[in-house]
């Protein structure tokens, strides 16, 4: 893994619910507060790669279960572009 994958690995693993609002608003991504709090609650810690496919579909479908399968997909998008 590259220093920028793994720069934009570990700003995910460690993003906080203001974090993750402050995103969505940039990239109008519709999320609340509480949704905002609870993905990063699924995110924090976990270490995930998001370089790597079943790691962050396993990550989108609980986002979907959080929120909505719209908002996931949404967020699957972001992470898309930070690819």
């Amino acid at each position: 893994m590259n220093i920028i994958q793994h720069l934009v690995n570990k700003k995910l693993n460690n993003m906080t619910g203001p974090d993750l609002l402050k995103l969505s608003k940039e990239y109008n991504i519709s999320i609340t507060v509480e949704q905002a709090q609870q993905v990063s609650v699924l995110i924090k810690g976990q270490n995930i790669n998001i370089y790597n496919d079943a790691e962050r579909l396993a990550l989108i479908q609980k986002i979907a279960k959080v929120t909505s399968p719209v908002t996931a997909q949404q967020v699957n998008t972001l992470l898309q572009k930070l690819l």
